[in-house]
């Protein structure tokens, strides 16, 4: 079974909005886990407009399943994760006036970079994660950096799944078989969402963890947070 990691920078950021403590952060992610996901996710950015560096510590002592921290390993970034120690660091190149992760690591041109912090994570005890787009030579690249794993960036997917499936999933089915060749941990997250993830996961092979947060969240809003996340967990069996 791949398993489900819930990104809660959406309860971060309707938290901010009002100020104050509502909707309590910990206690939804204690919520999601007692609901059976198996991680949490958080990408604090360096404005902390939605996921605060603090929230990242202080999940620290809650969270029981696996802790993944997702961001652009800047300074501040690489010192917060160190301190935090989560189970997993996934690196993404976002930059700091970015909405929403909208591109993967060129694994070549930043290949020195990403050696060097990742085995500064890796000292650390931490499991690294390199965010990439679903193209073989970026695939490549990344098992050269000496990452344990990648995350497949999916917008593309969800974007071009309802003009035909089949389609939509190629380059996904064929990183991931690179990605199992290289000795790579899967992993993969961007819109993915209730209509999209079964066949997703039905169709890329070794797929060890999805991360869903946008998408989850609004689906709860009409359904409700536990019933959406034991609709996730069934559609990853």
């Amino acid at each position: 079974m791949t398993k489900l990691s819930v990104n809660i920078n959406k309860i971060a950021t309707l938290r901010n909005a009002r100020g104050g403590n509502m909707p309590d952060l910990l206690k939804t992610a204690a919520d999601i886990e007692s609901f059976g996901a198996q991680g949490i996710t958080i990408h604090p950015r360096p404005d902390e407009r939605h996921i605060r560096y603090q929230d990242a510590r202080d999940l620290k002592a809650l969270v029981t399943t696996e802790y993944n921290i997702e961001g652009n390993p800047v300074k501040q970034f690489i010192d917060l994760v160190l301190e935090v120690r989560p189970t997993q660091v996934t690196l993404v190149p976002d930059a700091v006036d970015a909405i929403t992760s909208n591109a993967g690591w060129d694994t070549v041109k930043h290949k020195d970079f990403l050696k060097d912090v990742i085995q500064t994570f890796k000292n650390a005890g931490i499991r690294t994660s390199i965010f990439v787009d679903a193209e073989a030579k970026m695939v490549e690249g990344a098992a050269e950096t000496g990452t344990d794993r990648i995350e497949l960036y999916t917008e593309s997917y969800a974007k071009d799944y309802g003009k035909g499936p089949e389609k939509a999933v190629m380059p996904f089915t064929e990183a991931a078989k690179i990605a199992y060749q290289c000795g790579l941990g899967l992993n993969a997250g961007h819109d993915l969402s209730l209509d999209n993830i079964k066949y997703f996961k039905e169709n890329v092979p070794h797929l060890l963890e999805v991360s869903i947060g946008h998408a989850l969240i609004c689906e709860a809003l009409y359904l409700g947070l536990e019933n959406v996340v034991t609709m996730y967990l069934n559609k990853l069996k």
